[in-house]
């Protein structure tokens, strides 16, 4: 499944209170362990991250106190008392075989000697798999057994609609929209290489004039350079999106058509200069790319409450709703 459809999944079983043990697998750096916590976050949970590889036996079933003649375990305190919430057990095949036994009594019987997991605390973990060229244990049978097992694998539109709620700097999504294949491309014999959690830290680097190959590897941060390049000979942007662009042309190299479109949509802060680039494209541009922009400007005016005025715009305009009718026509094919 694609992050996106992640999420939809974990949402549900929140929604529904289905306290199933659930195990998610990927490649590292699709965002996993963020899809949970957001989850989490999405609907007021509270969120443990437990990293089972990091601990001994005795660190999660506690430590053994006399009393009264008689030992008793007492439980950590990362683990959750009350309330409701995600205990998160990330990396779990990472843990020797030793803790993932102790964490199946966590799993199946959600106990671990006297300590009771609260009836409000879902426990979800994550995992790498072993073509991912991760140094994982296999996972016992019965443990495996007591799993609900969800298969993710990097998905650009997924990455697409994170970026732009999170700002993520257009240049980046512009390039990955051209480069989908560079998205993720695991490399184990090279400490760097790109994946969407490799991508947004080559954003933050790149928004403040840094190299990004120390994140994403020396052939990628070199494309990235190339197209960058691109950025001198776009079209006016900013003329565009104050409305006088009549007269700037399309660009007609692909990357730069995509560097423009992804540019408007990250530099529209508003229904008005949305809808100044949405007249622009529909006049020069060809339909596969005024489509690229309506849905990501869609995405981005609903994140920021401006899709009813944008909306507004667009009833008053004839040319724009002659578009989005073919455009809805050609959807629900």
């Amino acid at each position: 499944m694609r992050p996106s459809d992640l999420a939809s999944y974990l949402d549900a079983l929140v929604h529904h209170r289905l306290m199933l043990s659930t195990m998610i697998w990927g490649p590292p750096g699709i965002g996993k362990s963020s899809i949970v916590a957001q989850t989490a976050a999405r609907h007021n949970l509270g969120f443990i991250d437990v990293r089972l590889s990091q601990l001994a036996p005795t660190d999660l079933r506690g430590l053994p106190v006399p009393e009264h003649g008689v030992s008793r375990w007492y439980p950590p305190e990362f683990l959750p008392r009350e309330g409701a919430g995600v205990l998160f057990l990330d990396e779990l095949n990472l843990a020797p075989p030793a803790m993932q036994g102790m964490a199946q009594q966590l799993i199946l019987d959600r106990r671990v000697g006297s300590y009771v997991v609260p009836e409000g605390w879902f426990i979800w973990a994550a995992g790498n798999r072993k073509e991912d060229r991760a140094a994982v244990f296999d996972m016992p049978a019965p443990l495996a057994n007591r799993f609900v097992h969800l298969d993710v694998e990097p998905d650009f539109e997924s990455f697409k609609a994170f970026a732009l709620e999170h700002n993520v700097h257009e240049q980046i999504i512009a390039f990955l929209s051209f480069r989908t294949t560079l998205l993720h491309q695991l490399d184990p014999r090279q400490p760097a290489w790109p994946s969407p959690r490799s991508w947004v830290m080559a954003a933050s680097l790149h928004g403040v004039g840094l190299d990004i190959a120390p994140v994403v590897g020396a052939a990628a941060a070199a494309e990235f350079a190339a197209f960058i390049a691109l950025y001198a000979a776009l079209p006016d942007l900013e003329t565009i999106l104050r409305g006088a662009g009549a007269q700037i042309a399309f660009p007609s190299e692909p990357s730069a058509r995509y560097a423009t479109t992804m540019g408007l949509t990250m530099r529209a802060t508003d229904a008005v200069t949305a809808h100044h680039a949405f007249t622009w494209l529909a006049n020069q541009a060809t339909a596969e790319w005024v489509q690229l922009f309506a849905a990501d400007i869609f995405r981005r005016m609903r994140a920021s409450g401006q899709m009813g005025a944008l909306a507004q715009l667009v009833m008053n305009d004839n040319q724009l709703q002659r578009f989005l009718n073919d455009y809805q026509r050609l959807m629900s094919v």
